[in-house]
């Protein structure tokens, strides 16, 4: 699968009218964004991409602020070298440290995850990712059966693993992700995920005590009748991908409508990683 990068300069007055263009963004399928000092990077995959229906996404924005943007083919196999030049090692907090198979380790951190993600998307960097990987790190997953769904490179199966959890099924509609999260899941010597290609047509009609589902608002709008079918009666669902205005409220109003209560949620430049039980 190739990729479409944009690079948006933005020149804005207030913080939020750049996550205004992110979400919109999101809306017709850009997957992964990142925040640079004057502006930000959107990805998507090619043969998602209609520029038509960019040029008509951010009309709204025209008028509100300046920005402008360029579009850059990355074919797949150009992939590793855009990803090696940016990529930093991350840590969250003292007690997880993310990095790649050629930065060293580092044995202080209790957990260490080691992603080489190729062409698929999740390291770590993204906010929404981070607090993922923040509300999984605060929760027993000892034991525990998990699904996480829009797995991209498995980052979150892989912590999830690391926490005791019994089995875990990772899903995503990208065979790219499917093959990463195989290959990530070895490089951190981890044998109890099991990767599934597709969407939730493929999720198993198993019950689970733990979802995962860092996506974005209106496929977690779609898919969240699923996930409540197979989440165990007090079992707990973290969603993010969206932000807290105004999509918490949205996704908090479809979520009781199926029987999950919200609890708490963390916020970091507006992105939410939202807690709730059935």
């Amino acid at each position: 699968m190739n990729y479409y990068e944009l690079l948006f300069t933005t020149i804005t007055t207030e913080d939020y009218q750049q996550d205004l263009l992110i979400n919109a963004l999101g809306e017709i399928g850009f997957d992964t964004f990142e925040e640079l000092e004057f502006g930000f990077k959107a990805y998507i995959p090619t043969d998602d991409f209609d520029e038509q229906q960019l040029k008509e996404q951010l009309l709204p924005y025209q008028d509100m602020f300046t920005f402008s943007y360029e579009i850059t083919l990355i074919p797949q196999k150009n992939w590793n070298e855009v990803w090696e030049s940016n990529f930093e090692p991350i840590e969250i907090g003292d007690k997880i440290y993310v990095r790649a198979t050629f930065h060293p380790a580092k044995p202080e951190f209790p957990y260490e995850i080691v992603i080489d993600p190729k062409m698929a998307f999740g390291t770590g960097h993204h906010q929404t990712t981070s607090m993922m990987l923040e509300l999984i790190l605060e929760n027993d997953f000892a034991g525990k059966k998990v699904l996480d769904m829009g797995c991209g490179t498995g980052i979150l199966a892989i912590m999830a693993a690391k926490l005791n959890a019994a089995e875990i099924a990772a899903i995503d509609y990208d065979s790219v992700c499917y093959d990463s999260t195989i290959e990530n899941s070895a490089l951190n010597h981890i044998t109890n995920i099991t990767p599934l290609c597709g969407s939730k047509e493929v999720i198993p009609n198993e019950q689970y005590d733990i979802i995962l589902a860092n996506i974005n608002r209106n496929i977690l709008l779609d898919q969240m009748e699923r996930y409540a079918e197979v989440l165990k009666q007090g079992g707990e669902i973290y969603f993010s991908g969206f932000y807290e205005s105004p999509d918490l409220e949205i996704i908090t109003d479809e979520a009781r409508k199926h029987g999950l209560k919200y609890i708490s949620h963390k916020k970091t430049n507006d992105w939410v990683a939202a807690k709730f039980v059935k």
